[in-house]
């Protein structure tokens, strides 16, 4: 079942400012157990973690204004390094649009190629080792860098998943992603668990 059609049909999601991206915390787990129609009898069906993940990748896309907005044809939400949503990105992403521009999913092996055709890029832990060459070069192409591996913003990556219990959320380097001339909503900075505003500095 591909929870994020669900997802658009909740209630806590009809206000178009904040409730689409909170709606993914609060609601995802009850849409993807068939929503308040489903039988109540029917255990719920749990999102696996990428699916989560993928679901937020999709939805930071609308909450964020590039400085190049509507340059390229498609939308392109890429993977750098080793995969690890297989089908799960293409499902949540198929026939989706931001902006009136296709969403698509790439898999790249070059931070290069998505310079300049990425607008979102998840970078694999398989890519740690060579994070201080990767992330300047995504930052000269208006690129949000998004990963799961430990310390990510710390090291100048702009989101980073964590799990708090059995929960996907992320915390946000701001100060990164201004250098990038990205400009991140204040809506999504509202359900990020902490922003870092200035190097080494935090607010919750």
């Amino acid at each position: 079942m591909r929870y994020r059609k669900r997802l658009c049909m909740s209630p806590i999601a009809s206000n178009r400012h904040w409730r689409p991206l909170l709606a993914i915390i609060t609601a995802v787990i009850w849409a993807f157990a068939g929503g308040p129609d489903a039988d109540s009898a029917a255990p719920p069906v749990k999102p696996t973690e990428y699916q989560v993940k993928a679901a937020y990748l999709y939805n930071f896309g609308k909450f964020i204004h590039w400085p190049d907005a509507g340059k390229n044809e498609s939308f392109a939400i890429c993977v750098l390094g080793r995969d690890p949503f297989g089908s799960v990105l293409d499902e949540t992403l198929a026939n989706e649009h931001i902006d009136g521009q296709k969403v698509t999913a790439r898999r790249l092996t070059r931070a290069q190629e998505a310079a300049s055709s990425c607008r979102i890029v998840f970078i694999g832990s398989s890519e740690s080792g060579r994070l201080n060459e990767i992330l300047p070069t995504l930052g000269k192409g208006n690129v949000l860098t998004v990963a799961d591996m430990p310390q990510f913003t710390m090291r100048g990556g702009m989101i980073q998943f964590i799990l708090q219990g059995d929960r996907v959320r992320f915390e946000v380097n701001l100060a990164a992603a201004q250098r990038a001339g990205l400009s991140l909503s204040s809506e999504l900075l509202k359900v990020a668990t902490s922003v870092r505003t200035t190097p080494g500095k935090e607010s919750e």
